[in-house]
């Protein structure tokens, strides 16, 4: 009697066959029946015996037989794919089936003695929760600043930034800018954006809960309205984490019953680390290249925690095989994650290790926790499902993006990460791709990544006084970045202090080059309570200065005596003159 489905019989004494055989049965459920050849006997004498130990034979209900490789696609629902790859499939069949005993000790290595079809329900459920708190933490922490920094009597009033464009007249000002604020930007439309997207984070997180109802159309609203925050932000939301965030809650709106999505998740996390490992080497820094690079970061960087004290005190060796490490953990670890399951899992353990390191000696906003976020997706539901709710487990299945929608997200993003590859590892491309990048970059769904290309040696520190008199100068204190030397370094992530960390960057050049400065300045003039608001101490409350300067001084942690003698952390020297006094009347004469 003809059989009613397909039997693929294999070799029952081969482990390896064992294996992809319990994998393949997950994916045919009962479409194929599977038989061990030591239990067929002579029910099939059109195969001859000993090619059960050549290769999988594939019986059809009317009785024609195929082997190989093409059995393989056959029994997958995937011949279509062969007809393009039968020549290289049937070679790497061949070679494989040769070497049985040694590929069956790769694939325990590589996936363990059972593997699992991915299934990423679980991933995803446990990623929308930390990505609407991570949303949550952005516009909140922005709520507290913005108007200070961009309110009408803030350092970069968003109305004059776009009445600016505006003039210019130009058609493509609204793509260039993409932003709802072209419709309002008073200080109150300010405020109220920062904590829709509170709420509205608040909400992405709830749904997770219930049944995920307007989870997608919630995803759409965060990404529109932090792209709008971003569009406008100049040089105070510029920073890697901002466009990670775009990057990621843009793929987040895709997220649905495919693998193609998780799978782009897994390819931005590639590209994070290893274009952070890859700038550091294309520099030509020789700081990185001779491995002495942590020597200096720990007490240069931006924010640097007390856990950076200590690190910096470690011997000079460590300093050395830390860099080394470091290099290592961008540029080669990455590569795990495009490699099978146990492999792409050791990845992400290093990886999140890496984030837990960074966390203790620096304040990175949300990048660390975001980027932890990103590599749950090297892992799959086999892995994270007990961590989701038991309760919630029956409403993992999200709908469906679509494919065809999955699919059309790919072709961009794959596109466009080649070129920004390309143009970060290559330099300039050629004007088509150049013009490509040009009209894509401003809605920050593919962004560029790497920190710390070059290595900064000395720590300058920007010092804004104010005088009633142009005799008496008083400093204002920021909130955490260094200033007093007996002020120990501070825990501020996932919060973002972000007019401390401008300063720092200002103390890279000079106020010329920081027209924002100038506006901080002149606003501390003219007595905004918003701007003051952003500091921690201003010594005007009454009626502000008559006179701003700035002077820089160069800061160094102070060794273990000096803290134990004095119990300052940190010891400075005065380098000059950063911005010479001024009145709102003009310049100061020296």
């Amino acid at each position: 009697m003809a059989a009613e489905k397909p039997i693929l019989i294999f070799d029952g004494k081969c482990g390896f066959c064992r294996i992809w055989i319990d994998y393949w049965r997950q994916l045919t459920g009962d479409r194929v029946e599977y038989l061990a050849s030591q239990e067929v006997g002579n029910r099939f004498p059109q195969i001859p015996t000993e090619d059960y130990a050549e290769s999988v034979q594939l019986v059809h209900p009317d009785g024609t037989v195929i082997s190989g490789a093409r059995a393989v696609f056959k029994t997958l629902d995937k011949e279509k794919l062969y007809g393009w790859v039968s020549g290289p499939s049937e070679f790497a069949y061949r070679f494989i089936a040769r070497r049985r005993s040694f590929f069956h000790h790769v694939t325990r290595l590589a996936f363990g003695t059972r593997i699992e079809p991915a299934r990423f329900a679980a991933t995803q459920w446990l990623f929308l929760r930390a990505l609407a708190a991570i949303y949550a933490l952005a516009f909140g922490s922005l709520a507290f600043q913005i108007v200070g920094l961009f309110g009408e009597r803030g350092i970069a009033p968003v109305v004059r930034f776009l009445g600016s464009l505006d003039a210019t007249g130009s058609p493509i000002r609204f793509l260039a800018v993409p932003s709802i604020f072209w419709l309002g930007a008073d200080d109150n439309t300010l405020t109220a954006v920062c904590f829709a997207g509170v709420v509205l984070a608040a909400m992405l997180f709830l749904t997770g809960f219930t049944n995920g109802k307007f989870e997608r159309f919630i995803l759409v609203l965060l990404f529109v309205l932090h792209l709008s925050l971003v569009a406008v932000g100049q040089d105070f939301l510029a920073f890697q984490w901002d466009m990670l965030l775009l990057e990621a809650g843009f793929l987040a709106i895709f997220l649905g019953r495919n693998r193609i999505v998780p799978w782009l998740f897994r390819w931005l996390t590639f590209r994070l680390f290893f274009l952070s490992g890859a700038v550091k080497l294309l520099s030509g820094d020789p700081n990185w290249r001779n491995f002495s690079a942590l020597g200096f970061h720990w007490h240069t960087q931006p924010l640097p925690t007390v856990g950076a004290w200590y690190a910096d005190k470690l011997p000079s060796g460590f300093q050395h095989f830390a860099t080394a490490a470091t290099l290592g953990s961008e540029l080669l670890i990455p590569f795990l994650i495009l490699f099978p399951r146990r492999l792409r899992i050791t990845a992400a353990c290093w990886l999140i290790a890496l984030q837990i390191l960074i966390l203790a000696t620096g304040n990175y906003t949300y990048f660390n926790l975001l980027t932890l976020a990103l590599c749950w997706f090297l892992f799959d539901d086999q892995a994270l499902l007990r961590f989701v709710p038991r309760q919630n487990r029956e409403t993992l299945a999200r709908g469906p993006a679509g494919r065809a929608a999955a699919w059309a997200v790919a072709a961009v993003v794959l596109v466009l990460s080649v070129l920004h590859m390309a143009e970060s590892l290559r330099g300039r491309l050629p004007a088509p791709f150049t013009a490509i990048l040009r009209y894509t970059t401003p809605l920050r769904i593919v962004n560029d990544y790497g920190l710390f290309a070059v290595m900064t040696t000395q720590r300058n520190e920007i010092i804004l006084e104010g005088s009633a008199d142009g005799e008496a100068w008083t400093a204002y204190e920021f909130q955490y970045k260094p200033g007093k030397i007996a002020q120990a370094p501070r825990w501020v992530a996932p919060y973002q202090p972000r007019l401390d960390w401008q300063m720092w960057f200002a103390a890279l050049g000079n106020y010329q080059s920081n027209p924002w400065f100038v506006s901080l300045a002149v606003r501390l003039l003219q007595g905004s309570e918003e701007v003051a608001g952003l500091l921690a101490y201003n010594p005007f409350p009454a009626q502000p200065p008559r006179y701003i300067r700035a002077t820089v001084y160069q800061y160094t942690f102070t060794d273990s005596q000096t803290r134990a003698r004095t119990g300052a952390w940190w010891q400075r020297e005065q380098k000059g003159i950063y911005f010479p006094p001024v009145s709102l009347r003009g310049a100061v004469p020296q």
